[in-house]
């Protein structure tokens, strides 16, 4: 455990740290050697029915409070999370296998969303509708109530901790529920709410899918939010509808397409490409720019460039701070991405670079893969049309720009894109027509504060890290005042 003592955490219902009342627990393993790290509860039904009527119980109270006193616990929370990033970065490097790096990054970008949703929610405002001369109509913008999270494995407290705001300043309360696959970090965050926030506000509630699903069919949540596969993305929707109507919003998978052009700088195209593909967390980021499309007279040039990037990535350890990449998430993760390489061998992609288990003892046991690159990808072939999430690279030829654009749409994602060229007449036409909720022009990866993301097709519905996220956790009221009259009377 790199002198990391194992983890026993516990969740956070209606204020209290508490084990399951089924007492069962989630144990977690070291994706790089296969070592226990900890476990935490796996929490029941029962569980979540008590953390859901916990949060419904302390909704009234909190939604009464002034928006400067909710902005108030928010940035005392925010504070005590940036005060345990080294904490958190260490025990989210070891449970999810990214780099520490990033997982450090992940702790100061929440806080900075955190601080950001503090302050922006003073413009979640109403408005007068001037629909009549003898009555006045204005509106309010009033939250849901019980709000429900569902936490993927690759950004753990990134996730968690930047979320929280959004629903809980805008008035509603909170049931979290982390990844089984990665669920340490949480026990951390449920002793910080317990220390900051009043009894109920935020309940954080640890467990495989059957926790999940709890939260998802009980009726006194009003609003769900889940961020993952566009597979696991419709059973939620399903699983919700089935139970009350509730509103859902999804950041689902991508397969997201870079398009490059002769005229772009192709040292720089290499650069993004290699960058875009979230290499410091093993490929596994619906962002990753996971298919690189390049025009036939560069393909050659670019290829290389990319490939001698890619031999320079150094697999290791995740607390080593010279490692670049770690190892996969968890052994299904494992055999998964294991899996698609096999089949683009079979499809006939043309294998440049990796493929397999890295050289070394030290790689031995873990789940571990070489950055893979394939060449000579074809739109028909599975590793060109389905999301992989690891660190899995398809390179792909075109000739005319409306080919590209056409490869580029070929799939029923559509989370992220990117266009390189220094044509701004076809940067504009080239980045509206790729089918995607958000498009970088000689870019790539970066999300910049207040700029709504989210997808297109399968890739989700609703969008996040702008104001829309936070109006998305209220409902609009209409109020009339009657001035001339009832109609009828």
């Amino acid at each position: 455990m790199h002198g990391t003592q194992p983890i026993t955490g516990k969740m956070l219902i209606d204020g209290k740290l508490v084990e399951s009342l089924d007492g069962g627990w989630l144990e977690s393993i070291n994706p790089a050697d296969e070592t226990y790290l900890g476990r935490v509860p796996m929490g029941s039904k029962r569980d979540m029915d008590l953390a859901v009527d916990a949060a419904h119980r302390a909704f009234p109270a909190w939604a009464a409070l002034s928006m400067a006193k909710r902005a108030e616990y928010v940035n005392k929370l925010a504070d005590a999370i940036l005060a345990k990033t080294d904490e958190f970065a260490r025990v989210e490097a070891l449970d999810t296998g990214n780099t520490l790096g990033p997982m450090r990054n992940d702790v100061i970008t929440a806080v900075s969303r955190m601080r950001f949703a503090a302050g922006l929610a003073y413009e979640i405002k109403g408005e007068t509708v001037p629909a009549t001369a003898e009555n006045i109509h204005f509106t309010l913008r009033v939250p849901y109530g019980v709000v429900g999270r569902i936490i993927p494995f690759n950004h753990p407290i990134g996730f968690a901790a930047s979320r929280i705001a959004p629903a809980i300043i805008t008035g509603n309360t909170m049931v979290i529920k982390p990844s089984e696959q990665s669920p340490l970090s949480a026990s951390i965050l449920a002793e910080l709410c317990a220390e900051i926030l009043p009894p109920g506000v935020v309940n954080v509630v640890t467990g495989g899918r059957e926790t999940g699903d709890a939260l998802v069919r009980n009726p006194k949540v009003k609003r769900i939010a889940f961020i993952g596969s566009a597979a696991s993305g419709m059973a939620i929707q399903k699983a919700a509808a089935e139970t009350s109507v509730k509103y859902v919003t999804l950041e689902l998978g991508g397969k997201n397409p870079l398009v490059a052009f002769p005229d772009a700088d192709l040292d720089k195209v290499a650069a993004a490409s290699v960058g875009g593909m979230n290499f410091g967390w093993q490929g596994q980021s619906c962002g990753s720019m996971s298919r690189i499309l390049l025009q036939e007279d560069i393909y050659d040039t670019v290829v290389e460039k990319i490939l001698d990037r890619v031999r320079k990535i150094k697999v290791g350890h995740p607390l080593d701070s010279a490692t670049n990449m770690g190892p996969i998430n968890n052994k299904a993760q494992f055999q998964k991405v294991s899996n698609y390489i096999a089949v683009g061998k079979q499809e006939g992609a043309k294998l440049l670079l990796g493929g397999g288990r890295p050289k070394g003892d030290e790689f031995d046991k873990g789940y571990w893969i070489e950055p893979t690159v394939f060449g000579d990808v074809t739109p028909d072939m599975r590793i060109a049309k389905e999301e992989i999430f690891g660190p899995v690279m398809s390179l792909m030829k075109f000739k005319t720009e409306a080919e590209a654009i056409e490869k580029a749409n070929s799939i029923d994602l559509g989370l992220t894109g990117a266009v390189w060229t220094q044509d701004i007449s076809r940067a504009l036409r080239v980045s509206q027509a790729i089918e995607a909720g958000y498009v970088w022009v000689n870019g790539v990866g970066t999300h910049f504060t207040g700029v709504p993301y989210g997808g297109f097709k399968n890739s989700g519905v609703g969008r996040e890290e702008g104001l829309g996220e936070l109006l998305s956790y209220t409902e609009e009221k209409v109020i009339n005042l009657c001035n001339g009259g009832i109609r009828g009377m």
